[in-house]
């Protein structure tokens, strides 16, 4: 009687992980899953709705510095630094009663702990999975020192090109100042008329100049200026270098209710032609002892064109001939000034004079040809 055909040696017993896997994923093999988990850069977590670790990688072993027999059937929360153990705990459980793939903790600063008890920041994304066990989660961890540290010397460089900067600006201020002060000094003691009102006026310009440093170094913001701060400051040191004037000319500020902002590399043109046009119109427009008054104003356009003007109720400009002839220094740099800009220039004649410059808020450096 032929004998029976030897049966198959038994093999290893069915792992009940992988079979409550499969039965959930049944297009996912048992070696795929557990490949893909294993050699997942990072840390991989698997837990019941009780917060036992039942599957756990390569990763995690290095990461936390546990050998796996040392993690698997073991709570969660030692993963977790012993003073935020109790709050996990609490947190998991809210999790299971509402499991969606989502971070963890988002908002706050999540730190793993080691097995000799050090701690390290983390980032966690967890991942339900819906099995014939019941519902479980697989956490992917992430150690977030070296990143951390690169954005710790990143705000250290910031913070000290901040610094870097605001001296910068101090100093340029400061040396402005200077300026003003000898070029005060030398028109105190020259003789000349017209050479003491060359070098008042050039005075009028350093301190407009250095008015842009100064409130860059008071606003701590590098990048751009309130336009309407600036002019109110500027309209200050306009009316105390003309304070001889007394009441008889009037000089008024008209500014929008929303901050105009202006970037830094239009803030000393677009300054210095306000100072231009309102001490021209300060020298020039009210002859002897006519009374009058200059307006400054400006606007921020939905066309993203910012609008100023200086006008006064003066005497006006003469005809463009003899403008044109006479073409004074003054309105040599109000051109130069409007061109940096990158602005229009028109000037109405109405009862006085009013000069309108509009330019484009957003500044558009041209490619070189």
């Amino acid at each position: 009687m032929a004998s029976a055909a030897a049966s198959p040696p038994p093999g290893p017993p069915p792992d009940p992980l992988a079979q409550a896997l499969l039965a959930g994923s049944p297009q996912l093999g048992e070696d795929s899953f557990r490949r893909v988990v294993e050699w997942a850069p990072s840390a991989m977590v698997m837990i019941d709705n009780a917060g036992i670790m039942v599957l756990v990688n390569a990763q995690t072993e290095r990461m936390f510095d546990y050998g796996r027999q040392a993690l698997l059937g073991q709570s969660v929360e030692i993963l977790v630094p012993e003073r935020f153990r109790q709050q996990h705990r609490t947190f998991r459980g809210g999790y299971f009663g509402n499991p969606q793939p989502r971070p963890m903790g988002v908002g706050r600063d999540l730190a793993g702990c080691r097995a000799d008890g050090s701690e390290f920041p983390i980032e966690i994304g967890l991942n339900p999975i819906a099995t014939e066990a019941g519902v479980m989660v697989l956490a992917s961890i992430i150690d977030i020192t070296e990143r951390q540290r690169a954005q710790q010397r990143l705000e250290s460089a910031l913070l000290e090109k901040t610094v870097l900067l605001n001296e910068v600006h101090h100093r340029v201020k400061n040396n402005l100042q200077v300026i003003t002060s000898l070029l005060n000094l030398q028109a105190d003691y020259a003789a000349d008329p017209r050479l003491k009102a060359i070098l008042t006026e050039s005075c009028g310009r350093v301190k407009a100049m250095a008015l842009t440093h100064q409130l860059l170094y008071e606003r701590k913001d590098f990048s751009r200026l309130d336009l309407g701060d600036y002019l109110e400051r500027l309209v200050q040191a306009i009316r105390s270098s003309y304070r001889a004037s007394g009441d008889r000319i009037n000089l008024h500020l008209a500014l929008p209710p929303r901050p105009v902002l202006l970037d830094l590399e239009r803030a000393n043109p677009c300054g210095l032609l306000i100072n231009e046009l309102t001490t021209n119109a300060f020298k020039h427009a009210f002859p002897g002892e006519r009374r009058g008054e200059i307006v400054i104003s400006i606007s921020e356009g939905a066309d993203s064109l910012i609008s100023l003007s200086v006008a006064d109720d003066g005497r006006g400009l003469p005809a463009d001939d003899e403008l044109a002839k006479g073409s004074s220094l003054g309105l040599q740099l109000v051109a130069l000034f409007v061109e940096q800009l990158h602005g229009t220039l028109s000037i109405e004649r109405n009862g006085g004079t009013r000069f309108a410059v509009r330019f484009p808020k957003i500044f558009v450096a041209k490619e070189s040809p």
